[in-house]
C-alpha cells in the first residue's frame, strides 16, 4: 500500500482530533512555541504538512509557513480551516519536492520520516530539506526512538497502546529495519447499546524506523551538523529511556 492510498479521504476525514491527542493544547503548544524560536524571525516549511496541525498554529503566532504535502485528501481537510494565502502548500513528496524561495527552518513533525520507506528516500529528504535553506538555516525532525528492547527474543510483534477503544501493536522486520503499526479502534458505545461486540476498524501504517545515531549520519549527508537533541518540543534531557526525540540540525552559517 502506497503512502497515497493510506492518506486517502477517510484518513482525512478522521485525522483531526480536536482538544485531545496530539490535537491537545499540552502537546501542540510546546512545538509551535518551540518553531516559532527556531524560525528566528524568517519563513518556514513544513514537510508533510497533512491537515495543518502544526503549520496553521505556526502561522497564526507571525511566522510565514509553507507546506509540502504527498495527499490532495489530506490538502482539502487543510483548506477548510485556512486559505491559500495563510498557509501555501505544494503538492508532492517531501524527498523530491522543491518549493520556490529560501527558508530559515523547514520542520518534520510526528513520526513522519519513517513513513519513507528507504534509507536512500530519508537521505534525499535531508538533502531536499538543506536546499530548501539560506546558510545557519536549520532542519528540525521529531521521530520516535525504535522500541526494540521491549520485543522479547524470538517475537516480531510487540504491543505500544492498550487504552479503552483502542489497542495499537507493532509488527518488526529487523532485518530491513521496517515496522507496520497496526491500530485496532472499538466501537464501545455499540456493544454497550446492543450486548454485542461492536465494529471494528483496523488502521494499517509502514515505516521504516531509524535510529538516533543513523539519522545524525543522514545529517551530515545533506551538510548538516546536530545542532541539538532533547527528548520532547519543551527541552527535556534525551536519555537511554527516551521514547522520541526532537532534533535540530544546522547547516554552516557560511
Amino acid at each position: 500500500m502506497t503512502q497515497q492510498q493510506l492518506w486517502d479521504a477517510d484518513a482525512a476525514r478522521s485525522y483531526d482530533t480536536p482538544g485531545t491527542g496530539m490535537f491537545a493544547p499540552e502537546v501542540l503548544g510546546p512545538a509551535v512555541e518551540r518553531l516559532a524560536l527556531l524560525a528566528d524571525g524568517g519563513a518556514a516549511l513544513e514537510f508533510a504538512v497533512g491537515t495543518g496541525r502544526v503549520g496553521i498554529a505556526l502561522a497564526g503566532r507571525g511566522v510565514p509557513v509553507t507546506g509540502v504535502e504527498l495527499s490532495g485528501a489530506m490538502v482539502a481537510r487543510l483548506r477548510e480551516k485556512a486559505d491559500s494565502s495563510q498557509l501555501p502548500v505544494v503538492l508532492g513528496d517531501m524527498a523530491t519536492t522543491r518549493v520556490p524561495g529560501t527558508f530559515s527552518l523547514v520542520y518534520l513533525v510526528f513520526n513522519t520520516l519513517s513513513n519513507l520507506q528507504t534509507q536512500d528516500e530519508q537521505v534525499e529528504c535531508f538533502r531536499n530539506a538543506a536546499r530548501h535553506l539560506g546558510p545557519g538555516g536549520r532542519f528540525v525532525i521529531e521521530l520516535w526512538v525504535p522500541e526494540l528492547r521491549t520485543l522479547p527474543p524470538g517475537r516480531s510483534a510487540t504491543v505500544f497502546r492498550a487504552e479503552p477503544g483502542h489497542v495499537g501493536f507493532d509488527v518488526y522486520d529487523v532485518l530491513e529495519q521496517r515496522v507496520v503499526s497496526h491500530h485496532f479502534d472499538f466501537d464501545e458505545r455499540q456493544a454497550r447499546a446492543t450486548g454485542k461486540s461492536g465494529s471494528v476498524r483496523l488502521g494499517l501504517s509502514p515505516h521504516r524506523y531509524v535510529w538516533p545515531a543513523e539519522l545524525d549520519l543522514m545529517g551530515r549527508l545533506g551538510g548538516f551538523e546536530l545542532e541539538s537533541r532533547h527528548a520532547d518540543w519543551s527541552g527535556a534531557p534525551f536519555t537511554a529511556e527516551s521514547r522520541s526525540h526532537v532534533s535540530v540540525y544546522r547547516l554552516p552559517a557560511r
